[in-house]
């Protein structure tokens, strides 16, 4: 923290705060669109989001990790299998989030499509 206040200050922290606040924002309403739940309220960088059931939600993750081009990992929520994103990164910019969106959108599809 210290380092980031050093070299962005006070308004750049903030600024970069909204930004990843925003992206995140733009992240979960892509997944829902693609078919996801959204669990939580996203009002900060994190979104808690599931397949249509715990074993497609698993798969998901699996082909996700499997594919190279994004990685997470997977969590709990009130018992059942989620799948989380942080937007913590300074280097994120909107360009990710869509092409992640794109991405998670492919996946999901596919796998509904096997069955």
């Amino acid at each position: 923290m210290w380092a980031s206040l050093r070299t962005l200050g006070r308004d750049g922290v903030a600024a970069m705060i909204e930004r990843h606040c925003l992206l995140a924002q733009q992240i979960g309403e892509g997944l829902s669109e693609a078919g996801f739940e959204v669990i939580n309220r996203v009002v900060i960088n994190q979104v808690l989001f599931r397949a249509s059931s715990e074993a497609l939600t698993l798969r998901v993750r699996e082909a996700l990790q499997a594919s190279g081009e994004a990685w997470f990992a997977g969590t709990f929520w009130q018992g059942k299998a989620a799948l989380r994103v942080s937007v913590s990164s300074w280097r994120t910019e909107e360009i990710h989030v869509q092409k992640f969106i794109v991405l998670m959108a492919r996946i999901y599809r596919e796998i509904l499509a096997e069955g």
